[in-house]
């Protein structure tokens, strides 16, 4: 298959490869994940190793495939920090990625249908179009300023 995606996945840490998901790194830390819009694997494939604060991917279900009906488990877990996931509805913005140090890393461009999962440091953007995200990250809502500017 021409069109056939190469995904390959590190044993070791978990970090899934592929052409159309790029890794925004800072030494060994990975600060950001984007996800562009062209990506769309074969088979199940998620991007997030198990340890991450977010588990991010793609299900894929054959026509007339099924999910049998669940409940999930009222499981307790500890979570320190906020992570977030953004998807690009309409538009297009400009981000910028920072350290822990709060230094400029990288500066991506995303546009509509791309996914970005923010893992560590801090981020800005900037529309260069008219945007519409949406935002997914954990909660509960505090209500308390739950971010630092700078």
């Amino acid at each position: 298959m021409a069109d056939m995606q190469v995904i390959q996945q590190d044993s070791a840490t978990g970090v899934i490869d592929a052409p159309l998901i790029e890794h925004v790194m800072d030494g060994e830390t990975t600060l950001a994940i984007i996800i562009h819009a062209e990506m769309s694997p074969q088979r199940t494939t998620f991007i997030t190793p198990d340890e991450y604060k977010q588990q991010v991917g793609f299900v894929v279900y054959p026509a007339g495939g099924e999910v049998a009906r669940h409940v999930h488990r009222q499981l307790e877990r500890q979570i320190f920090g906020t992570s977030e996931v953004l998807v690009v509805k309409q538009g297009r913005c400009e981000m910028d990625v920072y350290n822990d140090d709060r230094e400029c890393i990288a500066i991506r461009e995303l546009k509509q249908g791309d996914v970005l999962i923010m893992v560590a440091g801090g981020h800005g953007f900037r529309m260069l179009e008219d945007t519409v995200l949406l935002e997914v990250k954990q909660g509960p809502y505090t209500g308390v300023d739950e971010k630092e500017r700078f």
